[in-house]
């Protein structure tokens, strides 16, 4: 039996990455441009699971492809100092003539044993920038640059991506071959961006990742499902491809689950009908309950206001229904907004941003709303 190619896993690369062409264009493009390009300074934004991890990985696969050297990054404490030393030994990998050599430290003579001593030099406290500037050095004399990525940044690791963006700022200015991709919830990025230290950052290019187009949803299923030796039915491709949302995470769920639950080579209606609630069940594991955890009880309680309606709602309607002034609920329509759960569709309206996440909250309503009883109001 063919190996299941769909890889619903947080941050893994799917078999095929649909919808981010233009997105991967300019960014190779500015790699190709030299210093100034503008995607050489880029941020990658958007709900949980549109893919900013996978765009992360694909990026630095691209400049892989130009000779250049990657290194990637999680915006965990310490940040700066792993990246000193991944570069120390990019630099070394790439001139073994920059590395520590060992000294002589003393001769045994044959008749007591004998043998020789050998040390290596104390490690050299080394400057951040100049041994960025040795790595340059070595990558530019072959027509190539370094690239950092950098995940799920935020505000708590606010002081190495401070040291990271004014080191990266001095090497732009020289004319450096180097470039910087950072990936967040769109909460986080904004927050990040508001930094007065930060303000480099705000010439950076944003990236919002969005869902895929359901034509191109339907196209990758189908390329996927028959590279690996089996086929789709054409009523079990539509109602697939419908069941993603178009939501990039969702895809390799569906296309996992469906291929799980196929009997043979053929993968029917039947397969697809059962696959479909195995994946909605492990969004709303993976997904909604961690994007839910991250808000205040309010919050949630907005969400849940707004899961009575079968699609969008109205922020005065909102309001009513939580007892509140239109002002006070606003607080809160602007915090989902940032944080990517939901979206305004139009004026005085909003809709959820995370497929499933209205049908989630009907499901588990009763936790919820026993949770944020007797809750104060949190701002």
């Amino acid at each position: 039996m063919a190996r299941n190619p769909f890889r619903p896993t947080a941050g893994a690369t799917p078999p095929l990455l649909v919808g981010r062409d233009e997105v991967l264009e300019e960014f190779v493009e500015s790699l190709e441009d030299g210093p100034g390009a503008p995607g050489r300074l880029a941020l990658f934004t958007g709900t949980r699971g549109v893919g900013k991890t996978v765009m992360l990985t694909e990026v630095g696969d691209q400049a892989l492809r130009h000779g250049w050297v990657t290194l990637a990054e999680t915006a965990t404490p310490g940040l700066v100092g792993r990246l000193q030393h991944a570069v120390t030994r990019a630099l070394h990998e790439a001139d073994p003539t920059t590395a520590p050599t060992r000294t002589l430290t003393g001769v045994s003579l044959p008749v007591i044993g004998g043998g020789v001593t050998v040390s290596t030099r104390p490690a050299e406290v080394v400057e951040w920038r100049h041994e960025l500037g040795r790595l340059l050095d070595v990558m530019e004399s072959r027509g190539a640059g370094l690239l950092i990525t950098v995940d799920e940044v935020h505000k708590g690791g606010r002081d190495d991506l401070r040291d990271l963006a004014a080191t990266v700022q001095h090497l732009i200015r020289e004319d450096r071959d180097i470039a910087l991709a950072m990936a967040g919830l769109p909460s986080a990025v904004s927050d990040l961006l508001s930094d007065d230290v930060l303000t480099f950052l705000r010439r950076a290019t944003r990236f919002e990742l969005e869902d895929v187009p359901l034509d191109a949803v339907r196209d990758a299923l189908h390329t996927t499902i028959t590279h690996e030796g089996r086929t789709i039915a054409d009523d079990a491709l539509d109602e697939a491809t419908q069941a993603t949302g178009g939501y990039p995470f969702m895809i390799q769920l569906v296309g996992y689950h469906v291929w799980r639950k196929a009997n043979g080579d053929v993968i029917d209606l039947p397969a697809v009908r059962a696959g479909v609630p195995a994946a909605r069940k492990r969004l709303g594991a993976t997904v909604h309950a961690t994007a839910l955890a991250d808000l205040s009880a309010v919050d949630r309680t907005y969400l849940l206001a707004m899961s009575q309606d079968p699609g969008e709602s109205s922020t005065g309607e909102i309001a009513r229904r939580l007892g509140e002034t239109p002002y006070y609920a606003s607080t809160y329509r602007a915090r989902l907004i940032a944080a990517g759960v939901i979206e305004p569709t139009r004026r005085g309206y909003v809709d959820f941003a995370i497929p499933y996440l209205r049908e989630y909250l009907r499901e588990h309503a009763a936790r919820y709303e026993m949770a944020s009883r007797g809750t104060r109001r949190q701002t």
